[in-house]
């Protein structure tokens, strides 16, 4: 038995046992230490290869491929820096419950710490970043060896895949000859999807016993004034099991942006959409004074919903986590729940009467429409300006297409601005650690896989990751990128350090005065820089029809913006005070 035929079998039979259990897709970096597990996954007829060049944007394109996915894909790299390039990706991927499987080919033990090139320390890289961390044992070609490969294989995925979802690493030290024997890859796959020399992992949920169950519904039932809180979802029957547990109870929800709840869901007068704008008044606290708190999923975009919360401290804070963490930054929660949320809704609303419809519930359904009427007033803006724009989204937008972020102003614009609509749209963000680097490749990951894909972004975070942009050429990719270009940092100029005025522009503003039309043409894209919504409106419309990568260029203004969004809120306040009859004094 040489080298060569042990490397096949073990890697060989890795692959399959990952193919077995659906792993589709890979990414991958071409790298030399790595070529066995490339080439093998290459040749696996059940995978997909998706080659891309610069470690960092692979892994938040292989992030962007789970995320839409909603499955655990893989991606490769060889040794040494090439692996630490990956660590930004893993970090958004374990804080946002992405489920990732992270190969890195490692030098042998024997060339550990001798000064060997593209050696570095492998052994728990990403630290408590990932979910599980195994080093990889050298290949044999024995049956003991195989199914060890096998079995880990199997493992892996179940592990990233169980709620939390997260990363698992894998780190496989490779001795030379690194081409294994391609003619007899396929004599290691087993055929037969019911047999399989790996143990089958089965998962469950979490669930509340009956007698919790009872005591949850009552709680619910004895509230006259409770909300429920979404942040982040992504499974469409969580949305509807939500919607439904709220009608019963003639309880709000107050619905993030990538709750999912705001398009295209049934229900919808129990959604409230404009909560992040109207709770900046201060009589908000007083007017809805909540006695019960329900929340499912992340911690949502708004700080003024945060600022809220912290005012009623002494009410019953409840959060419900069928992955069974702490998102709950704010110390405020009173009963955490670790329950599948689908079985919660239903089990609860299988508990409880269903509720005429109340005042609590219409209270919060006139302000939120008063101050969606005065949001509206933007729509009058001649100048180009970043609130209109995500106004117009929702009109332009096509049914059944998805809609990308990027941090700091971008997702808190699509926050205050993206209204509850009749279409099908899906909205994405990394929200995990917050960051702004990685977003084009995350989006271009997202847009492989899903038609009709948008991403907005500002310029600072397109700047972070122009050579994202390669994915699109490599993959010949469709997506329509929405550049937001004020020169700067324009979340900071919200923030006190604004009134900094000797130092604000150079530490915090930042002005580039870059042409990213260059960027785009580097990469074969179609670049479009508009001057009046009716240019905008026409570019957008039609870079649908348009095969490849397209940059439409808005160009705004950092201090304008800041004007407007004052304006705006005081304007809204008054027109909720008139909504309302002068009731808030």
């Amino acid at each position: 038995m040489n080298d060569r035929e042990a490397i096949t079998a073990y890697i060989a039979s890795f692959v399959d046992e990952l193919a077995r259990n659906n792993i589709k897709h890979v990414v991958v970096s071409p790298g030399s230490r790595s070529t066995p597990l490339a080439l093998v996954l290459a040749e696996h007829p059940d995978i997909t290869i998706h080659l891309n060049i610069d470690e960092r944007s692979a892994a938040f394109f292989a992030l962007g491929l789970a995320k839409a996915l909603h499955e655990p894909v893989a991606m490769v790299c060889t040794s040494g820096t090439a692996t630490a390039n990956y660590y930004p990706a893993i970090i958004e991927a374990y804080y946002s419950r992405v489920p990732l499987l992270v190969l890195t080919a490692d030098r042998p033990h024997e060339l550990r710490d001798v000064g060997a090139p593209q050696a570095i320390d492998q052994i728990h890289l990403y630290g408590k970043h990932v979910k599980w961390f195994v080093e990889m044992a050298i290949p044999e070609h024995t049956e003991e060896m195989i199914r060890y490969a096998r079995t880990i294989g199997a493992r892996a995925l179940a592990t990233a895949a169980k709620e939390p979802a997260g990363p698992v690493h894998l780190n496989f030290p490779l001795r030379e000859p690194l081409v294994p024997l391609m003619e007899t890859v396929k004599n290691y796959r087993i055929n037969e999807k019911a047999q399989s020399s790996a143990a089958a992992v089965e998962g469950g949920e979490l669930i509340l016993a009956s007698m919790q169950l009872q005591a949850m519904a009552e709680t619910l039932s004895e509230s006259k004034r409770g909300i429920i809180i979404c942040g982040e979802l992504r499974n469409d029957e969580m949305k509807t099991a939500i919607i439904s547990l709220a009608e019963k109870l003639s309880f709000p929800i107050l619905a993030d942006p990538l709750s999912q709840l705001r398009s295209g869901s049934p229900g919808g007068e129990n959604i409230i959409d404009c909560y992040d704008t109207f709770l900046r008044g201060e009589n908000a606290s007083r007017l809805f004074n909540p006695d019960l708190v329900l929340r499912f999923g992340a911690v949502p975009v708004s700080k003024a919903l945060l600022l809220y919360l912290k005012k009623h401290r002494n009410t019953r804070h409840l959060v419900v986590d069928g992955g069974a963490g702490w998102r709950e930054p704010a110390g405020l929660v009173t009963d955490m729940i670790y329950s599948n949320e689908i079985f919660f809704c239903n089990s609860i609303g299988e508990h409880i009467e269903q509720r005429e419809k109340s005042s609590w519930l219409g209270r919060w359904r006139q302000v939120n429409d008063a101050t969606k009427n005065a949001l509206e007033s933007i729509r009058d803006e001649e100048e180009l300006s970043e609130g209109k724009l995500f106004i117009l989204l929702q009109d332009l937008m096509p049914n059944k297409s998805h809609l990308f972020v990027g941090n700091s102003m971008p997702i808190r614009d699509l926050d205050t601005f993206f209204f509850s609509n009749n279409k099908e749209i899906r909205t994405f963000a990394n929200r995990g650690a917050n960051g702004i680097d990685g977003v084009v490749s995350t989006a271009l990951g997202v847009s492989t896989v899903l038609d009709n894909t948008v991403l907005v972004i500002g310029d600072l975070s397109f700047f972070h990751d122009m050579n994202g942009l390669m994915a699109a050429k490599l993959q010949q990719t469709n997506i329509t990128i929405l550049l937001i270009n004020n020169d700067g940092g324009g979340i900071f100029s919200f923030l006190p350090q604004a009134s900094e005025k000797d130092y604000f522009e150079t530490l915090f503003g930042t002005p580039h005065g870059l042409d990213f039309s260059h960027a785009v043409a580097l990469y074969g894209g179609k670049y479009t820089k508009v001057c009046s919504w009716d240019e905008f409106k026409e570019a957008f419309t039609n870079s649908f029809e348009i095969q490849g990568l397209k940059v439409i260029e808005v160009p705004t203004a950092r201090e304008t913006n800041v004007l407007k969004h004052r304006e705006l809120w005081s304007y809204v306040s008054q027109e909720i005070k008139e909504a309302l009859n002068e009731e808030i004094k």
